[in-house]
């Protein structure tokens, strides 16, 4: 079964767009005909990602991983970037992102983070409830979009961007400095955040205006 979570779905529907599901098998061939087709890519979450994509060794703490899945959405994503449309990369989207541009990550925080928050889902937590904070820069396209500089978010990622990629400007981080929010610079729009806003949705409106950013410039 190829599945999504119907609340990224609906937070496109609700923000003006129409959802189209990509399967994650897709071919190089297949690359064009989407990038032709569609106005917009939204990156959603998912298991981790192969170590070996960048350039890491494997380690014990390194979850599930896709190896079909990785090889379509790096792939098309750097065939998407070429054409500078509008892209959306919310949790393991955010990582795709980084990792399609030469960046790497942490395979697990709370090992390799020295007095880290527990950003790990947790099962008997509800998707939408709050975690942490996370501080936005001022000045940046994220803060202008949500008007804001500090928001509750939730968490349910045991991996974050290390390193970023190239031209990724690091613009949210939570209070233990684990990255949360990166933009690509001179780009018309390209946002990943590492929170999952499409689950806050559900109680709030406060990250409706990043989906509506993302249909408004896919429009």
């Amino acid at each position: 079964m190829h599945a999504i979570g119907a609340t990224y779905t609906r937070a496109v529907q609700r923000a003006g767009g129409t959802p189209v599901v990509i399967p994650p098998m897709m071919l190089e061939t297949d690359w064009p005909v989407l990038i032709d087709r569609l106005d917009g890519l939204l990156l959603s979450g998912g298991e981790d990602i192969a170590p070996a994509r960048y350039g890491q060794a494997l380690e014990p703490w390194t979850g599930l991983v896709d190896e079909e899945r990785d090889h379509t959405e790096l792939g098309l994503v750097r065939a998407w970037l070429a054409r500078s449309k509008p892209l959306l990369a919310i949790c393991r989207g955010h990582q795709v992102l980084n990792v399609a541009l030469d960046g790497t990550l942490y395979q697990d925080i709370m090992t390799q983070v020295t007095a880290a928050l527990d950003h790990a889902y947790v099962t008997s937590r509800p998707m939408e409830n709050s975690v942490h904070d996370v501080d936005i820069e001022k000045g940046s396209a994220l803060a202008r979009i949500l008007g804001g500089h500090r928001f509750a978010v939730n968490s349910a990622h045991h991996q974050a961007v290390w390193q970023p990629g190239q031209g990724l400007g690091v613009v949210a981080r939570a209070s233990d400095g684990i990255v949360e929010g990166i933009e690509l610079a001179d780009y018309p729009f390209c946002v990943g955040v590492q929170w999952h806003p499409e689950a806050m949705l559900k109680v709030s409106d406060s990250m409706l205006p990043l989906f509506e950013a993302f249909v408004a410039a896919s429009a």
